[in-house]
């Protein structure tokens, strides 16, 4: 079953390189997800993140204005 990953982030060089760490760990990982990014600003505010960037995985917020390091984000998605 696939995750559905929603990376939170107006653009910045940090919500990228989030992007581009999750990428990496899924295929690393042989995770299937389902990745959106959400950029406006009033859509990430909904989430109740205020800092970005941000990660959301199925609908949860498990990570905001700061990078994980590679342990955590497969830790964060093999949960």
């Amino acid at each position: 079953m696939s995750k559905e990953i929603k990376i939170l982030g107006t653009g910045c060089p940090k919500c990228k390189h989030l992007e581009q760490s999750v990428l990496n760990v899924l295929k690393e990982t042989n995770m299937e997800a389902i990745i959106t990014k959400v950029e406006d600003i009033v859509d990430i505010m909904g989430f109740g993140v205020m800092r970005t960037p941000g990660l959301v995985i199925d609908g949860k917020v498990v990570l905001s204005g700061r990078l994980p390091s590679t342990n955590e984000l497969k830790e964060l998605l093999s949960k």
